[in-house]
């Protein structure tokens, strides 16, 4: 166990959980060369980098956490479904949806309801992506992420932009900030002629900490910040 490493390791978590992630990837960077080994920092590392987009680095942390020995269930969940989310990024779609639903036959929970519904989206299957996303508001109707996903589902899959608005206001009232969920309301807003509402929804959707699990890029929403003239 590295100590020093590990010490750099906490105080990369700690910025990380206060939303510090430039300075928390430094940390961890620092942390990680330094011999960080205990599986919540790598996990968490892991989890920064792919929000960063640097999926080869963030699968060597995997592979040195997946080594560890003494790991909980929990932790090996974690590992798959992170590696799962590294394979679609590079293109293995299919091979991702397997490992999380090998893993979801095991356990369900919020995290692996909400990767799986929004991957069914973007597989493209709208009769599976509607069954699994209706599913999973079942579980938790109140969950915004489940609540988004079946909007998604509605909105660009199914084509059915009436279907899809209440799921949108019900998870935007439950998660102000989320990105994807304003971008869709600022379409709805600019079809409207509401365009200073539209402007404010993306204005609200760039300032979020985007993933590979969000629709909406920056670009796409600096795209219609243009259009509108924002």
């Amino acid at each position: 166990m590295s100590f020093m490493g590990n010490m750099a390791g906490n105080k990369a978590l700690t910025a990380h959980g206060k939303g510090e992630y430039d300075k928390a990837l430094e940390l961890y960077n620092e942390a990680y060369d330094k011999g960080m080994d205990k599986p919540r920092l790598l996990r968490g590392y892991s989890v920064l980098l792919i929000r960063k987009g640097q999926f080869d680095r963030a699968l060597e942390v995997l592979k040195k956490m997946e080594k560890l020995p003494g790991l909980q269930p929990k932790d090996k969940a974690d590992i798959h479904i992170n590696y799962a989310i590294i394979l679609w990024q590079k293109g293995h779609l299919d091979r991702a949806l397997e490992i999380l639903m090998d893993e979801f036959r095991h356990m369900k929970n919020g995290t692996i309801y909400s990767i799986i519904g929004y991957l069914k989206i973007e597989k493209g299957d709208a009769e599976d992506a509607l069954a699994f996303n209706k599913e999973a508001l079942e579980y938790d109707e109140t969950d915004p992420v489940f609540l988004d996903n079946l909007g998604q589902t509605y909105y660009r899959l199914l084509g059915d932009k009436e279907a899809a608005r209440p799921y949108f206001d019900k998870a935007i009232a439950l998660k102000p900030k989320a990105i994807d969920t304003n971008y869709f309301l600022a379409l709805y807003d600019i079809e409207a002629g509401d365009l200073e509402k539209a402007r404010e929804r993306l204005r609200i959707s760039r300032e979020g900490f985007f993933s590979p699990l969000n629709y909406a890029t920056p670009e796409m929403i600096d795209e219609k910040l243009r259009e509108i003239g924002g």
